[in-house]
């Protein structure tokens, strides 16, 4: 496993003394006794590809803003975590250290096939599917809304989840066909409730959130809300000060800076992905650490030494 030293050279694999269940983009998910271990990396993806340069130390600000907001929505749904810092793994401390601060454990989720998006401005694929249709998935919009532009309403826009590939844009009634209309319904309404909740917390911060996307599955027959929870990786959060419909793009803190960059060099996001030059590197790091540090007022966690 990679070792870093504080944000260090990154952490791209970790090959752990415990069954790997999966190795996914960016986390890797471990079987141990007391129960699934989710280590989030510094992979990065974008275009379904992951890039051959890794963020240092992204997978640490990942886990600690998701873990954040697990911890702030509970009243809206039940999640996933068992111990957010777990530190009894019985691991070398030199691995221990580098997993501290980037992996929870977490209870075995049957998690629904189905990607929960939602958004509260026009922009990326809806912006494309609007023009095409007037419509996204399956939500009829009104004429005349610009690029970025707030919509009168948070819109659920969900998608297949796919092992590798594009995620399919679906419509509600195919969720209601996939997983039955009372989880349809249940999974809708918690995403809208957190989207708006994170929304109203943000704004006063200076953030707008765009869109984001969560993850639902059952534990125990509950519906309890899994994977990451508003993230740079699963949300477009813009700098309210520079934001404006249908103008120049808002400053960012996420992935949109990287795909910006890859869509100039003219790559047509086929894998393999390109490197990525140094000032990328750079710059995605501080945007993430920005809007870990904006959201939860809050420094990233680094231990040194883990008790055994």
């Amino acid at each position: 496993m990679g070792i870093e030293s504080n944000w260090g050279n990154g952490v791209k694999d970790t090959n752990l003394p415990f069954p790997l269940v999966r190795r996914g983009k960016v986390r890797d998910v471990y079987e141990t006794p007391g129960g699934l271990l989710i280590v989030a990396t510094d992979r990065l993806s974008a275009f379904d590809a992951v890039f051959p340069d890794p963020i240092p130390g992204k997978g640490r600000i990942l886990h600690q803003l998701s873990t954040w907001w697990l911890q702030h929505t509970q009243e809206i749904s039940e999640n996933h975590i068992i111990d957010p810092f777990p530190t009894q793994l019985g691991l070398p401390s030199e691995l221990a250290r580098v997993l501290y601060g980037r992996a929870a454990l977490c209870r075995r989720a049957k998690v629904f096939p189905v990607e929960c998006v939602v958004r509260g401005y026009l922009e990326g694929s809806a912006l494309t599917a609007y023009k095409e249709s007037q419509s996204v998935c399956g939500v009829r919009l009104p004429v005349g809304i610009k690029r970025g532009e707030k919509l009168a309403f948070p819109i659920f826009t969900p998608t297949t989840k796919e092992e590798s590939g594009h995620d399919v844009p679906i419509s509600f009634e195919d969720v209601v066909r996939t997983i039955g209309h009372e989880f349809a319904e249940m999974i809708r309404f918690k995403s809208l409730q957190l989207f708006q909740f994170a929304h109203d917390l943000l704004l006063p911060k200076g953030i707008i959130l765009s869109d984001t996307k969560f993850e639902f599955g059952l534990v125990d027959d509950r519906v309890v809300l899994v994977d990451e929870a508003l993230t740079p990786d699963s949300s477009r959060f813009w700098e309210a000060e520079s934001y404006g419909p249908d103008s120049k793009a808002p400053r960012s803190f996420d992935k949109q800076y990287v795909r910006d960059y890859v869509e100039a060099t003219g790559w047509n996001k086929q894998p393999p992905a390109p490197r990525l030059p140094e000032e990328v590197i750079l710059g995605t790091m501080a945007r993430y650490e920005e809007i870990f540090k904006i959201t939860t007022g809050a420094e990233i966690q680094v231990k040194e030494v883990i008790p055994q």
